[in-house]
């Protein structure tokens, strides 16, 4: 397989995990979404419970704490929260990079498509569907009231964007950032990991 490294950037509810995970599969090759949080932790030392605490969450960037606590830098709660924050992330960079020197695999978000960058042999996938979907798919995965599963959705993908925009200093989402764009709601997980792999097949 000439593309060695696939990054999955999704939006809450699209069911991209599944999705990657099956493709992983299909190709024989290693899988990382939560995964990575236990991998960080050997690689870098750091607790798994410290990095599930931030993980992929928004930082306030050094400017945003100035301006609005000209004393927090380096001394309180927020510029001490930001440097977590860039901690979790600066470990979570490395170990995706050192993860993919080991071979092929598949990503799911943590700005993978952003520390693999460099890969020539990278492709970066987008997965979206219809907020009606969506709302339909968390209500049923967590037992939530419509209305619950779309303020869940809209905090989750506000925070995943916010993290992307952040470290990447890319859009998350945009049509820039990404080389396939693909409603899930449109086929199976299955037949979407079929598409996947024809697209990938045929990319010159």
């Amino acid at each position: 397989m000439k593309y060695q490294y696939i990054t999955i950037e999704r939006e809450f509810g699209s069911g991209g995990r599944v999705i990657g995970e099956k493709l992983a599969a299909k190709l024989g090759i290693s899988f990382y979404d939560k995964e990575l949080i236990n991998e960080t932790a050997k690689e870098s030392g750091l607790s798994e419970e410290f990095l599930k605490s931030l993980d992929e969450k928004p930082t306030r960037s050094f400017l945003y704490s100035l301006v609005s606590d000209p004393y927090s830098y380096g001394f309180t709660s927020a510029g001490y929260q930001t440097n977590l924050n860039q901690q979790a992330f600066q470990a979570t960079y490395d170990t995706i990079k050192k993860l993919a020197d080991k071979g092929p695999s598949v990503f799911v978000g943590r700005c993978a498509d952003y520390a693999l960058r460099h890969n020539t042999n990278l492709v970066r996938i987008f997965i979206h569907a219809p907020l009606e979907e969506r709302i339909k798919n968390v209500s049923e995965r967590f037992n939530l009231t419509p209305d619950k599963a779309k303020a869940q959705i809209v905090k989750e993908d506000k925070a995943r964007a916010s993290y992307y925009n952040y470290y990447t200093s890319k859009k998350w989402g945009a049509l820039e950032s990404y080389d396939i764009f693909i409603n899930s709601s449109l086929m199976s997980e299955d037949d979407t990991v079929d598409f996947i792999i024809d697209y990938i097949d045929k990319i010159k």
